[in-house]
């Protein structure tokens, strides 16, 4: 069985009104990775990648970047529960 890592992430910075959540999609999708990501009235973005350990911190390490117009201030990382279904997917802002 394969191992898997799940980790939550928020990304602060210039990170909202930059397509920081559908690059997230796009990227983590080709990744084959679960999880979902979202913005949040703070001004920050969230998500939640679960797959392999090499690909996770290859997400994590691209979310230090993010899309061309975005510009990350900060980003923390902590474990996190494997998500409930498969799939990435965009929730709503909280």
């Amino acid at each position: 069985m394969t191992e898997t890592k799940s980790v939550r992430v928020l990304i602060e910075g210039r990170v909202q009104g930059v397509w920081f959540r559908g690059w997230t999609v796009e990227r983590a999708t080709a990744c084959a990775l679960s999880g979902w990501v979202r913005n949040r009235s703070d001004g920050s973005v969230e998500a939640l990648f679960s797959g392999q350990p090499e690909t996770v911190q290859a997400m994590i390490e691209a979310c230090r970047i993010g899309p061309p117009a975005a510009r990350v201030s900060r980003l923390s990382v902590e474990p996190a529960d494997a998500p409930a279904g498969p799939g990435f997917h965009q929730r709503p802002t909280v």
